[in-house]
This record gives structure tokens, sequence and C-alpha cells, in this order.
């Protein structure tokens, strides 16, 4: 392993956030405005880091310098030919060409706090301790961490995050969620008829069908404006939500909660080969979620 000084680090992991930012060599200058540091001692290293292995030239006017693969490794970062974008967002606000590498758990056994170290790509003098920062989702797990900054290592690209939540939603098929049949209501049915059918099934909204097909979905909160508005008698067809948000049986888990946030809705019907197969519900995620 390659024995780095503070400006060599701090040069090398200017080079590789600037070339991820703007896909090309990069110049000295660029380097040194970055660091803040002299373009004469960016060079100067520049020479060392050559010497090492670490950096390459690139001759011509659009040229200027690259890391290797080598200096992925004296940073302790993995070099990726294609890589997911895991966003960070510090006091609300998503923070530009910045990217987590790596998320390091390293106080899960203490009784009462839990820290965790990510390993960032981009300007880490971004971040201010104290500051409420998000990471994620990452492409893998859908890992969720929200948190408060509590250290920065500016050399490492580190910064120590006090954990408040964490959420990480499952891969697993959408079927494997599905916990009660299928339970429709007929488009002729009045609104305190389909009342009558929710409370029997204990739900809290069923799909609307006719001829055979689904037509829309009622909730409790439908009926509730029926009843408000004292038309109890009312058909189903007249308050019930025609545009039915549906999901496959293999979609993944995530998917269904990524529906539900883009649409604002609290449940998705769940269809195998175009035919209805089930419900499921934002409280189906939750129960599976807060099950240990």
């Amino acid at each position: 392993m390659v024995e780095l000084t503070v400006i060599q680090r701090e040069i090398l992991t200017s080079l590789i956030n600037l070339f991820r930012e703007k896909g090309r060599a990069i110049k000295g200058e660029e380097i040194s405005e970055r660091i803040d540091r002299n373009p004469g001692t960016v060079r100067n290293q520049m020479q060392s880091l050559k010497a090492l292995g670490l950096v390459e030239g690139v001759p011509g006017p659009k040229g200027g310098y690259k890391a290797t693969s080598s200096a992925y490794q004296a940073l302790n970062l993995t070099a990726m030919d294609r890589e997911a974008d895991v966003a960070i967002l510090r006091n609300g606000e998503r923070v530009a060409n910045a990217t987590v590498a790596e998320i390091d758990l390293n106080t899960v056994r203490h009784p009462d706090m839990c820290r965790a170290s990510l390993k960032i790509i981009g300007d880490i003098r971004a971040f201010d301790i104290g500051d409420s920062i998000q990471i994620g989702p990452t492409p893998v797990n859908k890992l969720v961490i929200r948190g408060d900054v509590v250290g920065r290592d500016d050399i490492n690209s580190v910064i120590l995050c006090s954990i408040t939540e964490m959420i990480s939603i499952p891969k697993k098929p959408v079927r494997d969620y599905i916990n009660h049949r299928l339970i429709t209501i007929p488009i002729t049915a009045t609104m305190k008829e389909s009342l009558i059918i929710l409370a029997k099934n204990n739900i809290h909204g069923a799909p609307v069908e006719e001829d055979g097909k689904i037509s829309g979905i009622i909730t409790y909160t439908d009926i509730g404006r029926a009843l408000s508005a004292e038309r109890g008698s009312a058909s189903v067809g007249e308050y019930m939500t025609r545009n039915v948000v549906s999901i496959d049986t293999d979609r993944p888990m995530y998917e269904a909660v990524t529906l539900m946030n883009q649409n604002k809705i609290g449940r998705l019907l769940v269809t195998e080969n175009g035919k209805p197969k089930g419900m499921i519900t934002r409280m189906d995620v939750i129960s599976r979620l807060t099950t240990y």
C-alpha cells in the first residue's frame, strides 16, 4: 500500500471527484482551485504521483490528468466503469456532484447510539457538523439513512453521522406481501352497502367491479365524503376513484412503495398475468418492516 502525504491524498481525491463530475481529463489549475492550493504546488505533486503510478498525463489542448486504478486502491475506493448515484441531501437540499461510496455502521452494538462512517465522493467541505443529512436510497437494498453530521475527515473524505432513522425496503416480490384475499364491490352497490362490505372484511378500501372488470377503487375516505353530504344511497360509481394504479405480483416491493408515493395513494391493485390477484396497502408494508 502506497503511503500518501496529506496534500497527495487531497489532490488525488479532488482529481477523482472532478473527473467524475466532468468526464474528462482534469487540468492542474482546476485541482488547485478546488482544494485552494497554489498551482505550482499541485504541478510538483503531480510529478510525484505520476512516478508512483497513481496519475497519468493526457497530452493535447484538452489534456490534463487522470487517476489510475492504483489511485483508487490507494484511497480505498473501487473504480467502476458504471456506477449508481447515491443521493445525499443536506438540510433537505440535494448536494450536487456528491455520492456515497461506502457506508460503515460502526456502533451497532452500542445500547444508546448508532453511528455510521460515510465515504463521500465529491466536495466534503459542503457538510458541516450539525447538518441534517439523508443518504440514499442505495441501488441494491434501497437503504435510506437519516441523521446528523457529528464529525468530518477531510483527508479521507469521510463523514461521521449519528443515525436517527434507517429504512431498507425489501427486494422481495409483491406476492409475498399479499395477506388478504381480493374483496371487490359491485358498481351497483350504494355507499352505505360499500361501508358494510369494508367493515365486515376489516379493510379500508376495495376495487370496484363492473362487467367482470375492475373500473375503480372505493375507500373509507370516499364513503365519508358521500355520507357527510347525506348521499349514502348514491352509487359507488359516483364517488370511486377511476384511476386504478396496479402492480404485477413479480415486481419488487420497493417499486410498490414508489408507486404509492408518486401517486399519493395508500393501496395498489395487484395483478398476475393481467388479472386482479389482490390488494397491497401501505399498512401491509409498515407491518412487515416493523415485525422482528
